[in-house]
C-alpha cells in the first residue's frame, strides 16, 4: 500500500489532490500520482517521443538524445531532487513525462513553424498541446476523452500559458491570471528539464562534431569540472573524460538546487501546498549558479543552436511543416478521415476546428512520419 506519510506537509499529497475532470473510484494499490504516471506510459504520444528530436533530427544517427530519453532523464533527475526535499516523487515523476507530449517532429524549429501557420486562429503553444493531448486527443478509456489526469499532473504540465489561453482553461489556467505558484514539484520539474537538456546538448553536440571541447573551456562550469577529471584521473580523454565532466557538472547544479531551495522552503515556511501557491517561487539555483548556467544555455545557443549545420535542418523543418499545413489546409481531404471535420457545421466554426484538427495531425507525427508525408504529397513518384 501506498502512504505519503514521509512527504514534508508543503508537499502535494496523493490524498488531498484536486481531483480529476472526471469522477473515479481511488485505487486500492496506487496513489492517484502513480496513476497519472502510469496512463501517460502506456499512452500513444509518450511512444512517439522515440522519433521525435530534441537538436538533431531522428534519421541523424541512433546516439543522439529524442524526446522520449530526454522525458526519462528529466524524470530522473527530478525524481533525485525531490526526494532530498520530501517532495511527491510520483507527482515529479508523472509531470517529467508528460511535460513533451504536445512537441511538434523536428524540435523547437517544427513548433516555430506551426505556430506561424496557426497564427490567425490563436497560434500555437505545446505546453497547452501537451495539456490537449492529456485532456482530450489521447483515445483509451470508453468513459471519457484524454487520460482523466489530476489537476496537479495537468497544472505541471501547462509550464507556459498565455493569459488569453489560460482564460479558456478554467481552473487548471487560474494561476495565470492570478499571478499565482504551481506545486514545488512543478517548479522542480521545471528546473530538472533546464538541466537536463542543456547538460546533454554539450554531450550530444560534442557527438555529432558540431562543437569542440576547445569552445567549451571558456565556460568556467565546464572547465572547472574537466579539471577536476583530469586531476582525478591522469591521462584520461575522449568520450569518457567529456562524461566524467558532463555527469559532475550534472551533480554539481543538482546539489546546488536542492541546497538552495531548502533555505528557501525554510525562510517561507509553507504550511501546507496551497502556502506554496501564494509565495515566491522556492526552487531555483544560487545566484552563482544561476549565472554559470544561463551562460552555458547561452553558448549552445551561439555555437549549437545555431550552427550553420543546424541552421540548414532547421530550415527543411520549417519548410516541411509549413507546406504540409498549407497542403492540409487548402485541401482538408487531404487528411485522414478522423482529421476532418464534418461540412455540416456553420462555416466559422468549422474552419476553426479543422485549422485546428491539422494542428493535431501534425504535431502528433514523428520526424520520419513528417518527412514522409511530405514526400507523399510533394514527391510524384512516392505513394
Amino acid at each position: 500500500m501506498f502512504s505519503d506519510a514521509h512527504l514534508a506537509p508543503y508537499a502535494a499529497q496523493s490524498a488531498s489532490t484536486r481531483g480529476r475532470r472526471h469522477a473515479e473510484e481511488a485505487s486500492s494499490s496506487r496513489s492517484e500520482y502513480q496513476r497519472d504516471r502510469d496512463r501517460i506510459i502506456h499512452c500513444t504520444a509518450f511512444r512517439r517521443l522515440e522519433y521525435k528530436t530534441q537538436v538533431f533530427v531522428n534519421h541523424e544517427g541512433d546516439l543522439f538524445r529524442n524526446r522520449l530519453t530526454h522525458s526519462l532523464e528529466v524524470a530522473q533527475i527530478g525524481r533525485s531532487i525531490a526526494r532530498n526535499l520530501r517532495l511527491n516523487e510520483d507527482l515529479v515523476e508523472a509531470i517529467s513525462l508528460a511535460h513533451d507530449l504536445g512537441h511538434t517532429p523536428f524540435g523547437h524549429a517544427g513548433q516555430d513553424a506551426l505556430n506561424t501557420c496557426m497564427k490567425a486562429f490563436g497560434g500555437f503553444e505545446h505546453n497547452l498541446q501537451s495539456l490537449r493531448v492529456v485532456d482530450q486527443l489521447e483515445e483509451r478509456y470508453g468513459a471519457f476523452d484524454g487520460l482523466n489526469l489530476t489537476f496537479e499532473t495537468r497544472e505541471g504540465i501547462l509550464k507556459h500559458c498565455s493569459i488569453t489561453n489560460a482564460r479558456l482553461l478554467g481552473d487548471v489556467g487560474l494561476r495565470f491570471i492570478e499571478k499565482k505558484r504551481p506545486t514545488l514539484e512543478a517548479q522542480v520539474t521545471n528546473l530538472a528539464d533546464a538541466i537536463a537538456y542543456n547538460n546533454h546538448d554539450i554531450d550530444d553536440g560534442l557527438r555529432s562534431g558540431l562543437l569542440q571541447e576547445t569552445q567549451l573551456m571558456d565556460l568556467d562550469i565546464y572547465a572547472r569540472h574537466r579539471a577536476i577529471v583530469d586531476a582525478s584521473y591522469p591521462g584520461i580523454n575522449g568520450r569518457r573524460a567529456i562524461a566524467e565532466t558532463i555527469r559532475r557538472m550534472i551533480n554539481t547544479l543538482i546539489v546546488d538546487l536542492i541546497q538552495t531551495s531548502a533555505q528557501k522552503i525554510r525562510e517561507c515556511a509553507p504550511a501546507n501546498v496551497d502556502d506554496v501557491r501564494d509565495m515566491e517561487r522556492m526552487i531555483a539555483f544560487s545566484e552563482p549558479m544561476y549565472q554559470e548556467a544561463q551562460a552555458l544555455k547561452q553558448f549552445l545557443f551561439e555555437n549549437l543552436y545555431r550552427h550553420y549545420q543546424v541552421n540548414r535542418m532547421t530550415y527543411k523543418a520549417r519548410r516541411t511543416i509549413t507546406e504540409l499545413f498549407g497542403a492540409m489546409f487548402q485541401e482538408p481531404n487531404l487528411l485522414p478521415p478522423d482529421y476532418q471535420v464534418k461540412r455540416e457545421l456553420p462555416e466559422e466554426e468549422h474552419l476553426r476546428l479543422q485549422v485546428r484538427k491539422i494542428a493535431d495531425y501534425i504535431a502528433g507525427m514523428t520526424d520520419r512520419y513528417a518527412m514522409r508525408e511530405h514526400r507523399r504529397l510533394f514527391m510524384v513518384d512516392e505513394i
